[in-house]
C-alpha cells in the first residue's frame, strides 16, 4: 500500500488532482483511502461533475435543466465545477458501503448537480476500523469533506441517509469540525433519537449490533465490522444537534412507509429545527438510499444547489 497526495493511503497509484483532472470539463474519478483524525482509513472515491457541452453556447449545462455549469469568475474551481454547484459529500446507511448499487446510483444522480465524494464508513467494505454505529462515524464525514475542499470546492452539501442521515446531523451540530462547516445538509430516514426499538427491523439491528452472534452475521454477512464496547459517552442525538446546525440550510426527507422509523422522528426533527429547516414527507417512499428514487434525488440536488450557494 503506498501513501498518495496529502496523507492519503493509496489503494493504487494516483496522480496528483491537478495532473489528473481538468477543472472544468471533468475528467476521471478518483479513489482513495483517507484518514481520519483518529487514524482510520477510509474508503473514498471522488467523481467530477457531470457536464455537456451544448454546441449552441461557448459555456456547459446540466443535462436537461438550462442550468449554467460553466466555470467562471467567483465560481467553483473544483472537478466539474459551476459558478453555483456544491460538491457533494454522500454518507451511507449502516451496512452499506462505497460499492453498494444504490450508494452508485445516487452518486450518478447527484454528479449531474455538481462533484460527488462518496465513502465507506469506518468497518463498511474495505475500510478499516469498526463501526461505532453513527458516533465516531462523524470523523469519516469530517476527513471526506475536507477532501472535497482540498480538491478545491468553496461549497459542500452532505447528504446522508439512515445512519449517514444522523452523522450529517452531527457533523453539522460542530463549532469547528474538521474540514470547516459545511454549505447544506440534507438528511435522509434518520432516527430522531437513539435506542429506538419501536419496529421489527430495528429490534433486528439492536441483535446485530449488541450480541456477539449478530457482529458475526454482520461481519461474514453483510461486509460490516461491528465494534463490541458500548458508546461512552452516549454522543449527541439528531434532535438535539438539529437546533445548533442553523442558520446552515437543512433539509430532513423522510418516507411515510419507512419500516424502520415512523414518521413521528422526522417530525420530532423538524420541530428542533424550527425555521431553520425543512421537512418533505414522502408518499409512498421506504427507507434510505435503496427506497430513494431518482425523482426525489434529482430534487434535493436542486434544493442543495439552490441553498448552498
Amino acid at each position: 500500500m503506498s501513501t498518495g497526495p496529502a496523507g492519503h493511503v493509496a489503494r493504487s497509484t494516483i496522480r496528483p488532482y491537478s495532473e489528473t483532472l481538468d477543472v472544468t470539463r471533468g475528467g476521471a474519478p478518483l479513489r482513495t483511502f483517507l484518514r481520519t483524525a483518529d487514524g482510520v482509513a477510509i474508503d473514498s472515491v471522488y467523481e467530477p461533475r457531470e457536464v455537456v457541452y451544448d454546441s449552441s453556447r461557448a459555456d456547459f449545462r446540466e443535462p436537461g435543466s438550462g442550468v449554467d455549469l460553466v466555470a467562471g469568475e467567483g465560481s467553483d474551481s473544483g472537478a466539474g465545477g459551476g459558478q453555483r454547484a456544491p460538491a457533494f459529500v454522500v454518507a451511507h446507511g449502516f451496512t452499506g458501503h462505497v460499492d453498494r448499487p444504490h450508494v452508485r446510483r445516487v452518486a450518478r444522480v447527484l454528479a449531474r448537480y455538481g462533484a460527488v465524494v462518496t465513502f465507506s464508513f469506518r468497518g463498511h467494505g474495505a475500510s478499516g476500523g469498526r463501526s461505532t454505529v453513527g458516533d465516531r462515524e462523524v470523523l469519516d464525514l469530517a476527513a471526506a469533506v475536507g477532501w472535497a475542499r482540498e480538491l478545491g470546492h468553496t461549497r459542500v452539501a452532505t447528504v446522508g441517509f439512515s445512519m449517514g442521515g444522523s452523522v450529517v446531523l452531527r457533523h453539522a451540530a460542530l463549532e469547528e469540525p474538521d474540514g470547516g462547516r459545511v454549505d447544506a445538509v440534507v438528511s435522509v430516514s434518520a432516527p430522531a433519537r437513539w435506542f429506538y426499538r419501536g419496529t421489527a427491523p430495528m429490534r433486528r439491528l439492536h441483535w446485530l449490533v449488541t450480541r456477539p452472534s449478530g457482529r458475526l452475521v454482520g461481519r461474514y454477512g453483510l461486509r460490516t465490522r461491528i465494534h463490541h464496547r458500548q458508546w461512552d459517552p452516549v454522543p449527541l442525538s439528531p434532535v438535539e444537534a438539529v437546533p445548533r446546525i442553523a442558520p446552515t440550510p437543512l433539509l430532513i426527507v423522510h418516507g411515510d412507509q419507512d419500516g424502520y422509523f415512523p414518521v413521528d422522528h422526522p417530525r420530532m426533527l423538524a420541530a428542533a429545527a424550527g425555521e431553520g429547516g425543512e421537512l418533505w414527507l414522502e408518499a409512498g417512499m421506504g427507507h434510505a438510499e435503496n427506497a430513494a428514487p431518482d425523482g426525489l434525488l434529482r430534487r434535493i440536488g436542486d434544493w442543495a444547489v439552490t441553498r448552498a450557494g
